[in-house]
């Protein structure tokens, strides 16, 4: 009998043992549930372009649609074979369509003009080989010579440059975004003298490619922020 009352008596301490862990890991649990820090990564990188859009674009004016179309072949065929002695590929040339505009045509205006159409040309150079393209543009005063004038394309036939291989720098930048906010994280928790414990919740950052200045559109500077959110813990 006294042997059944210790053993009682034992597991009933234990009992009481186990209920009070859990109810101070409760406790705990509770008084840490709105411990958090929210902080954000970021990184950045600046990249040359790797690949790049030309819309060459010249204009014929005159009355004659036939000898414009003929002005205009002979104009592209200059074009074209500048770029082929420059190194540009067949396959990195596109000819658009010649467009032609008509002024009698306008409706709303009613001046008088020395000419009827206006032919414009497009030829666009789409390449990968960056500098190459770049030393040709730097270059495209010798059509001068050959009697040809590149009109500026303006905002409808922009020069493009273009950052493809992102996909490829996006693991290694979101890596360094989080470690950057996991850093901001553990000086919070070390001024509020705490740990960091574990991650609460996490965004996949947002990416932005963009011109690194105006001056330099073939040079790109790639972005990425992400909100990370951490438990803290005494």
């Amino acid at each position: 009998m006294k042997q059944k009352e210790i053993v009682a008596a034992a597991l009933l301490s234990l009992s009481i043992v186990a209920l009070g862990w859990f109810v101070k890991a409760g406790m705990d649990n509770y008084a840490n549930k709105d411990r958090k820090v929210n902080v954000k990564g970021l990184a950045e990188r600046e990249v040359e372009a790797d690949k790049v859009i030309w819309p060459i674009v010249s204009k014929e004016i005159g009355n004659d649609l036939g000898d414009l179309y003929n002005r205009i072949g002979s104009t592209q065929a200059k074009i074209r074979n500048f770029l082929k002695e420059s190194g540009i590929k067949d396959a990195e040339l596109t000819v658009n369509a010649p467009q032609v505009v008509d002024l009698n045509a306008r409706e709303y205006d009613n001046q008088q003009k020395p000419y009827r159409y206006i032919v414009t040309s497009v030829i666009t150079v789409t390449s990968s080989n960056v500098k190459q393209v770049r030393s040709i543009i730097a270059r495209q005063g010798d059509l001068l010579r050959e009697g040809v004038a590149i009109v500026d394309g303006g905002y409808e036939n922009p020069i493009k440059y273009e950052f493809v291989a992102f996909q490829d720098l996006k693991p290694k930048m979101m890596q360094e975004a989080i470690e950057n906010a996991a850093k901001t994280a553990e000086q919070f928790a070390e001024n509020s003298h705490s740990k960091i414990n574990k991650i609460v919740s996490a965004d996949q950052g947002q990416f932005s490619i963009d011109d690194r200045d105006s001056n330099t559109p073939y040079i790109k500077k790639v972005r990425v922020v992400t909100t990370v959110t951490y438990s803290l813990k005494d």
